[in-house]
């Protein structure tokens, strides 16, 4: 597909990728992002970013895929890969059997973005402009260009409107969860996506320890805690990966009002009680730097392109703009690079440019349910969760529950779940024959045990 200028707006994980896809095809990429990239820490646009991510497995594979020695570099820099056997995982406090071979990617998010950031900008054909995206301009059946107001030295704030406009083949929304894209299509006469919500009402908060002597062979440990039975708390989830710096980094996770605060002291009481020795030992022993920064997601959404009867050409979303779930699960990053993946082969299928990207939504469809159906139905189990309720979720409930209890002391049902988790394998693993087997005698020997 011959591309002659591309626009991604939104200059994040997901809008990087997408620009280091679109180089491939485009004689110029241009990356339209409003904050300014070189400041380090949180941006505006991401408050997000100071927050614990995870690069799980399948996001470190394509991200190397796209950037070749990118893995060593971050490692190089301070970054910390941690490999099976220096992970640990907790479910309701039992720690799980240890499965070597996934590989994660401990460091903080402006720092594996930046690294991203200049592999891109590198690029013989891909800028950055700084600017707010302010809409798009549609010539006939097809997006043929963006407006976007500049910011940053040397915009003009006072003269005229100052918007400006940058023609376009290709156009790529990667501007987050609050995307405005439905708002512009629907102005333009075209019919928005559908937007599907699950309220979760998350609250998570995040500081950084120094790193000492105490767990020497953990790198990552993760906790996880079974929805409670009727008129009972949810107990604490947390999390903590080793990060450049010689720092630990450390997030507590919890649900409506039991949302963490900024309160330091109620951080490190929450998490010495997080029921994950590798956790409790952390923060008793080390100290913490700095503050507690602190993040609220009101719901999961989903934005259904693929529903859609019409859609100009020219036109794509990724990253959160198409969906965005609940972080405990660490999909962000990996999901964003799948989408990159996705892009590539619908470009490189050789669809016109004048019709819509159907086929690279439909590639799409099967991330974005996949990393869906992962999240909600652990979510959906929450009391506070009122659905939807999908078809079966009670026996898919049911069956998950039992999955998870049975991966936690037998190594090949976690290795599957691990390959789902880190979404190098579809969720329709877990209810292949073999599996549901193995589950099934588990589940009858821990019975017997009783």
């Amino acid at each position: 597909m011959d591309v002659r200028t591309a626009v991604v707006l939104g200059g994040s994980v997901a809008g990087l990728m997408a620009a280091r896809v679109l180089s491939d095809h485009a004689e110029s990429v241009v990356v339209v992002e409003a904050d300014d990239l070189e400041a380090g820490g949180a941006r505006p646009g991401a408050p997000q970013s100071v927050q614990l991510h995870a690069l799980l497995d399948m996001g470190r594979t394509q991200i190397e895929r796209w950037f070749p020695g990118l893995t060593a570099e971050l490692v190089a820099g301070g970054a910390v890969a941690s490999d099976g056997v220096r992970m640990r995982q907790y479910v309701d406090g039992a720690l799980k059997v240890v499965v070597p071979g996934h590989e994660l990617i401990g460091a903080t998010r402006p720092f594996l973005e930046a690294r991203i950031r200049r592999r891109v900008l590198a690029l013989r054909n891909v800028r950055l402009v700084r600017g707010r995206a302010e809409g798009l301009r549609f010539t006939g059946r097809r997006v043929s260009g963006v407006r976007y107001l500049p910011v940053g030295d040397g915009a003009d704030w006072d003269g005229g409107s100052g918007r400006e406009c940058l023609t376009a083949d290709f156009v790529v929304d990667a501007t987050g969860r609050s995307s405005r894209l439905g708002a512009w299509l629907d102005k333009a006469g075209w019919q928005p996506p559908p937007l599907e919500r699950m309220h979760i009402d998350l609250g998570y908060a995040t500081a950084l320890f120094r790193r000492g002597e105490e767990l020497p062979d953990v790198s990552v440990a993760h906790s996880v805690e079974s929805p409670p039975a009727p008129g009972q708390p949810q107990l604490d989830a947390g999390a903590m990966a080793e990060v450049e710096g010689g720092r630990w980094m450390a997030v507590l996770v919890a649900y409506a009002d039991r949302r963490p605060t900024k309160d330091p002291e109620e951080f490190v009481a929450r998490c010495a009680r997080v029921r994950a020795a590798a956790l409790r030992e952390m923060v008793t022993r080390c100290e913490m730097l700095g503050d507690v920064a602190v993040h609220r997601v009101p719901d999961s959404r989903r934005r259904h392109f693929w529903d859609l009867r019409r859609f100009p050409a020219g036109l794509a979303a990724a990253g959160d703009a198409v969906a965005s779930f609940n972080p405990v699960y660490g999909q962000g990053m990996a999901s964003a690079s799948l989408h990159a993946s996705c892009l590539s082969a619908f470009l490189r299928s050789g669809a016109p440019l004048d019709e819509p990207a159907w086929g690279y939504f439909k590639r799409l469809r099967v991330v974005v349910d996949a990393a869906w159906q992962l999240s909600t139905l652990s979510d959906l189990a929450q009391p506070h969760v009122s659905g939807p309720y999908p078809p079966g979720y009670r026996v898919a409930s049911w069956y998950g529950s039992r999955l998870l209890a049975a991966s936690i002391t037998d190594t090949e049902l976690n290795r599957r779940f691990l390959d789902v988790i880190n979404m190098r394998e579809h969720p329709r693993l877990f209810t292949r024959p073999g599996t549901v087997w193995r589950v099934a005698a588990r589940t009858l020997t821990s019975r017997a045990r009783w």
